[in-house]
């Protein structure tokens, strides 16, 4: 029997956001984690004479591989191969390919809740089992190496994020270490997911590569490079699981879009821009800190990095996704609920992605402040 997947939540409000839009409200879009900014210029520049000059055909980039494997001993201290890293379209069919290629049906597949709605969702849909650990405030919504090793029996994977959607929040290296050899010693498969690696505001988030060599990475040029609609990502992988995962991907998805990759190689060297950005959402998450407790927002999740704020509102309501749609219709503020990220708590907590300008956010403060009052 095909298991049911649940809807992702976040979608039916943004349509309803867009349709409220079309009426002419004015809508600020925080339900969806993307960034309002393009692509860095240099890179779309790049793309515009690649469209006059290159017939983008099938293709993955050697240059873009190779610059990848330079940034992750740059940045973290690791040594792969350029080989290690197949290109995909986004982390997706990344998080899918590494799903697919590692695991067989009814594998059990452990995640912490709440977590990405896709973790789950593309667990299920491979006919696989999730493993939802529950993970409060205590541990700062985020697995333990206590948590996994209590598990049993032991699982046959695990997906570690960090920075975490929806919560923003970092495992320290300390704990990754730690999480790193209890899933040796209990022969448990890491799937990395490092999608906002280059969004933080505490400490730079450690790869799992540098203490579980035969991770499987996943990541993408959606977030912190700004390029979410072209559909660029990667897995890397250990070199031994390296001719499953290509038959995998040749089969499922061929490449990743040529052009993409020509841009994608450039963007890689667009730091001073890119940083420009972080430092706009640095200034985002401080503004919606010192205004969402005034309004009565007090418990929420320590935003160590990406672009999220998950906030409890278990003392206004018990019906999340109700409250996102209210507070829509009548705020013209998109947010995503809770219910999305956690089916059993989600139901008291709203999430905020706050990668948009800075007058945005000053904006929706102006008008929560007077929605919450009247609440």
């Amino acid at each position: 029997m095909i298991r049911d997947i649940e809807p992702f939540h976040a979608i039916a409000i943004s349509r309803l956001a867009h349709a409220l839009k079309a009426e002419g409200r004015s809508i600020i879009h925080m339900e969806f984690g993307q960034p309002s900014t393009g692509a860095p210029a240099a890179a779309i520049a790049t793309a515009h004479q690649v469209l006059d000059s290159d017939g983008l055909g099938y293709w993955e980039s050697p240059a873009l591989k190779a610059r990848l494997a330079r940034h992750y001993l740059e940045a973290y201290g690791v040594t792969v191969a350029p080989e290690q890293f197949i290109l995909t379209c986004g982390a997706s069919p990344a998080l899918l390919l590494a799903l697919i290629s590692s695991f067989e049906p009814d594998a059990s597949i452990a995640m912490a809740r709440p977590g990405y709605v896709a973790y789950r969702n593309t667990v299920k849909a491979l006919r696989q089992v999730p493993v939802e650990i529950p993970c409060d405030a205590s541990v700062r919504f985020q697995l333990t190496a206590k948590a996994l090793a209590a598990i049993e029996p032991a699982p046959d994977g695990v997906i570690i994020a960090r920075p975490a959607n929806p919560t923003g929040t970092i495992i320290d290296a300390a704990e990754l270490e730690a999480i790193a050899f209890v899933c040796r010693e209990r022969s448990i498969r890491i799937i990395s997911d490092e999608i906002y690696h280059g969004l933080s505001y505490v400490e730079p988030a450690h790869s799992m590569l540098e203490f579980a060599p035969d991770a499987l990475v996943v990541s993408s040029f959606s977030k912190y490079f700004s390029m979410v609609g072209w559909r660029l990502g990667w897995l890397l992988v250990p070199p031994e699981h390296l001719e499953k995962a290509r038959a995998y991907v040749g089969n499922l998805f061929l490449t990743a879009p040529s052009l993409s990759q020509h841009a994608g190689l450039v963007a890689l060297d667009c730091r001073d821009e890119l940083e420009s950005h972080v430092a706009t959402y640095a200034r985002n998450r401080q503004l919606l800190l010192a205004a969402l407790p005034q309004l009565g927002l007090t418990s929420i999740a320590p935003p160590d990095g990406a672009f999220y704020i998950y906030a409890d509102i278990g003392h206004l309501t018990e019906n999340s996704l109700e409250f996102c749609q209210k507070l829509l219709c009548e705020t013209g503020v998109a947010t995503a609920p809770g219910l999305d990220f956690d089916p059993v708590e989600g139901h008291h907590f709203i999430r905020f992605s706050f990668a948009v300008s800075t007058p945005e956010v000053e904006d929706v403060i102006e008008r929560l402040t007077a929605w919450f009052a009247r609440l």
